[in-house]
């Protein structure tokens, strides 16, 4: 006979597990979590109610409530409410939480009150890690990544915006005015009737001009402002069919042996340069290593900042950048300008030796050392084509020697620095696009710190989950 599939009977009565715990396996995530943030020091870490009072209602551990978040975090649930539901029918976050069931502005105040406890206890979890294996200690790949922070593009200011505000309000006062007094000539034995709506239009406008206008003088000041996140800038995206928002560049560095997050910062610039040297002795600390290999892409091409890297014993291949202003594969680009060390001249691509002539600084007063042949420059028949001054100058920065060999290293080490992708680009895939974390919920550097925090925290713990799984052993914390 035909028919569905017949279930239980909602009335029957079954033997269910009498206790939490046998809801759980053995191998659950869940039994992960709970070991982990056993054995956490949370007053050392700074949590709020570390310690409990002997008067006023009783908090919640800090340990039930990061059980909560980091559960969530690993399930793609990070709103407060949600997680309040998941504490009410989930068995798995009951387990977790012994039956508790928080609400959610308790669940949002304890991510917002241990800002800086999260991120340590993120650390904390990066040295557990270490002490089992899991990092090579070798190798690092760096990245940033823009998330985009809570406040859209319309709450975003800069001059050029206030000025075309400023510009479309005053043209609509004008046409205001010009209509209030069509009203005022039209008099006749009664009112005009649309004289009070273009009065009170006409205030409203007024009003937003001088709220434009305090913008703008704020703007002097500041460069550019976001008025819902404060601290949050305009930054280019590259993804999600949105060249431009705001949001926040979270810098990152990866271990190479089994890309487990070693550290980050959540910064406010949208640019990456100035960033290599910073993040690679921050994760050199961490790592406790003599001596890293550092992968980054040529975002991070700059002079002072990858020698400080090679003085410290963090060894780099970037990818070069073109000079500014030169097109690639330009015939007379700098970059075809051969350096003989020996005679200390540059010999451009017509066989014409420019030599050493001066020092000038530029760029922040960095020192370079100008090389020109001002003699031959007005015989050269393809001068046009090289500068379009009267003579050609190239300049070399002091420390080029040491870009030279990076340059090289880079060129003649394809296969390694290729890995750069697949080490760095695991994480933000994961986070990013597997788990939809795009946008930050919370407002402010730190509070974006935390969550940035909780969420790599999440993903580390899914990899060593998941390493351990393959390698059939038995995660066990110390």
């Amino acid at each position: 006979m035909g028919g569905y599939k017949v279930g239980t009977d909602r009335k029957q009565l079954t033997l269910l597990p009498v206790c939490l715990d046998g809801y759980v396996p053995e191998d659950h995530i869940c039994r992960v979590i709970d070991a982990f943030t056993r054995l956490l020091d949370i007053f050392a870490l700074g949590y709020k109610h570390a310690e409990c009072k002997d008067t006023g209602c009783r908090p919640y551990d800090p340990r039930m409530m990061l059980n909560l978040y980091m559960y969530g975090y690993l399930h793609r649930v990070r709103s407060s409410r949600r997680l309040r539901d998941e504490a009410r029918r989930n068995v798995e976050v009951m387990w977790l939480l012994e039956g508790l069931t928080p609400d959610d502005k308790t669940i949002s105040n304890f991510r917002t009150d241990n800002r800086k406890a999260l991120k340590g206890t993120f650390s904390g979890f990066v040295q557990m890690c270490r002490r089992l294996g899991l990092y090579g200690e070798e190798l690092e790949a760096q990245d940033g990544t823009k998330v985009r922070a809570d406040n859209s593009l319309k709450n975003h200011y800069n001059g050029t915006v206030v000025d075309n505000e400023l510009g479309r309000t005053e043209k609509r006062i004008e046409e205001y005015l010009e209509a209030l007094e069509e009203c005022d000539r039209a008099e006749a034995k009664e009112k005009e009737p649309g004289a009070e709506e273009i009065r009170a239009a006409l205030e409203g406008l007024e009003e937003r001009k001088a709220e434009y206008e305090r913008l703008k003088e704020r703007i002097k000041a500041e460069g550019e402002i976001s008025t819902v996140d404060p601290e949050a800038r305009l930054m280019r995206t590259g993804g999600d069919g949105r060249e431009i928002d705001v949001g926040y560049n979270v810098q990152t560095v990866v271990d190479g042996k089994y890309h487990l997050v070693v550290d980050f910062e959540v910064t406010d610039k949208s640019c990456d340069t100035g960033k290599l040297h910073e993040m690679g002795m921050r994760a050199k600390e961490i790592l406790e290593a003599k001596g890293l290999t550092s992968l980054a892409d040529k975002g991070y091409y700059d002079s002072e900042d990858i020698a400080a890297c090679e003085a410290d014993g963090i060894t780099c291949l970037v990818a070069k950048r073109s000079p500014w202003g030169e097109a690639k594969g330009k015939e007379f680009g700098k970059d075809n300008f051969t350096y003989d060390r020996g005679k200390d001249v540059y010999v451009c691509p017509c066989g014409n030796e420019l030599p050493y002539k001066r020092d000038v600084k530029k760029n922040g007063d960095r020192e370079y050392r100008a090389y020109a042949n001002r003699r031959h420059a007005g015989e050269c028949p393809r001068r046009a084509e090289c500068t379009k001054y009267r003579y050609r100058e190239v300049l070399r920065i002091g420390c080029q020697d040491v870009m030279d060999t990076v340059d090289e290293r880079t060129r003649s080490n394809k296969e390694l620095y290729g890995r750069r992708k697949e080490i760095v680009e695991h994480v933000f895939g994961t986070v990013k696009a597997v788990w939809g974390y795009r946008q930050y919920l919370c407002r402010g550097k730190e509070k974006a710190t935390a969550e940035t925090a909780l969420a790599y925290l999440a993903y580390n713990m899914r990899r060593a989950v998941n390493i351990f799984r393959e390698s059939k052993l038995v995660l066990v914390f110390r």
